[in-house]
């Protein structure tokens, strides 16, 4: 959510966001309208309750006197004065309850409202869609197979060949999307695991292993029921979600708190298997398990000052940097434009490694700054020399695995079909060098 001071002094700045992301401007004209109508009921309410506690202390004292009155003409006199209170008491009564339901109902429209809002962008991130983004840097040089004197095999082919992955029975057992990761490709996970909470712990974020599922609260806090929803798995029966990242979790960590601004930036790296749909991206990567409906993933997640957002949001991008750095993986460093970015992220930053068999590069991580927008719905505030505020969030993934793989199985392959194992990974493995097809 936005602050709703924005709203009311500059809603063009909303509108401005609205229209870089190619969403509707004309909500904020609906929600402009909303916010007046939901302050104006309030109002009435809070006026007809406060005539109702007027009104309650005068009757109090004519009660008094109508106990103590000497005779019968004093207390009939007091009698018809309470009862004509009491009538308007009445009649009063029902109008405050009348002007609360309607300041309710109000409320539940704005309410509604601010949920279809997405967060305000970053006026320096690119306007435009999925390919309207900037290339910021590229790192690395992709390999001249045909030099080499060989044409690469795809991950899957690899996979296949190593005894590292399988979708068939994968598809036997849970359908389309779905895979095991067998032997030499288990062992890859399970390194590319700890290399990435080494890497986590030594920049001092705490780990931790995060529940999958999460109730409807942490997943609309975080703004996944909004333009991602046909993406999310549901338990119905349970009215429970199955997540897509662990950020949902980490988000809701601290939700309903108020943390004290000395304890800020709190950092965690959270692992997690993630689950997604893929609606809308039938007949797209259906080869392999480059676009799947589980996975495992680390993804960091930072709480801080609002203030030092820009700074951490960097910081992650560095982190994450260093870690496909290590993985020795050609790739680039790309601002996603402001149409592809989730509704809670202000700015992205995604970084996709080259794929050698499709000739192009696909992410393998991003990093987004939400500012406050997830804090406060979740309603997670800082306490500082300043008083109580909300705080800002962001969130970055380290390693998605099944696409890490792909990237490292195609770009270290060797004409034989092994493939070499990056440096940083060998010491999880034992110390082994290569994966080869005999293993």
């Amino acid at each position: 959510m936005i602050d709703p001071a924005i709203l009311r002094t500059d809603p063009d700045r909303l509108r401005e966001s609205q229209r870089r992301r190619g969403e509707s401007v004309e909500l904020i004209d609906d929600l402009v309208a909303a916010d007046v109508a939901k302050r104006e009921a309030q109002q009435r309410f809070d006026e007809l309750r406060n005539e109702q506690k007027v009104l309650s202390k005068q009757i109090g004292p004519l009660q008094g006197a109508l106990k103590k009155a000497a005779d019968d003409a004093a207390r009939a006199q007091a009698q018809a004065e309470v009862d004509a209170l009491m009538q308007q008491a009445q009649g009063l009564s029902d109008r405050v309850k009348e002007a609360e339901a309607t300041a309710g109902q109000a409320t539940e429209a704005l309410d509604a409202l601010w949920l279809q809002v997405s967060n305000l962008v970053n006026l320096d991130s690119p306007v435009g869609g999925e390919e309207d983004f900037t290339v910021l840097e590229e790192v690395g040089s992709p390999r001249d197979f045909a030099a080499e004197g060989f044409e690469p095999r795809d991950h899957l082919a690899l996979g296949e060949l190593l005894g590292a992955i399988d979708v068939e029975r994968g598809a036997k057992v849970s359908g389309s999307r779905f895979f095991y990761l067998t032997g030499p490709g288990a062992l890859l996970e399970i390194a590319l695991l700890n290399l990435a909470m080494q890497q986590a712990t030594a920049h001092g974020l705490i780990p931790m292993i995060t529940p999958t599922l999460v109730l409807p609260s942490a997943m609309e806090g975080t703004g996944f029921l909004g333009q991602a929803a046909e993406n999310v798995y549901r338990i119905e029966e349970d009215d429970m979600y199955l997540v897509g990242t662990s950020e949902v979790p980490l988000a809701g960590y601290h939700s309903d708190e108020i943390l004290d601004a000395s304890r800020l930036p709190l950092r965690y790296a959270g692992w997690s298997s993630c689950f997604r749909r893929e609606a809308g991206s039938y007949g797209k990567d259906t080869r392999g398990i480059i676009r799947v409906h589980q996975f495992d993933k680390v993804e960091m997640f930072v709480y801080c000052r609002p203030e030092d957002a820009e700074a951490e949001h960097a910081r992650l991008l560095q982190w994450e940097r260093e870690f496909v750095d290590a993985l020795e993986i050609p790739y680039r460093v790309i601002d996603v434009a402001t149409g592809d970015l989730g509704s809670s992220a202000a700015r992205k930053f995604d970084m996709e490694a080259w794929i050698p068999t499709q000739g192009t590069y696909r992410e393998i991580t991003s990093t987004s700054n939400t500012t406050e927008f997830q804090a406060r719905r979740l309603k997670i505030r800082m306490r500082d020399e300043n008083g109580t505020r909300p705080l800002a969030t962001l969130n970055g993934t380290l390693c998605a695995m099944p696409r890490v793989i792909v990237a490292i199985l195609e770009n270290h392959q060797q004409a034989d079909g092994s493939v070499v194992i990056p440096q940083a990974l060998r010491p999880f493995l034992g110390g082994r060098e290569v994966f080869t097809p005999d293993a």
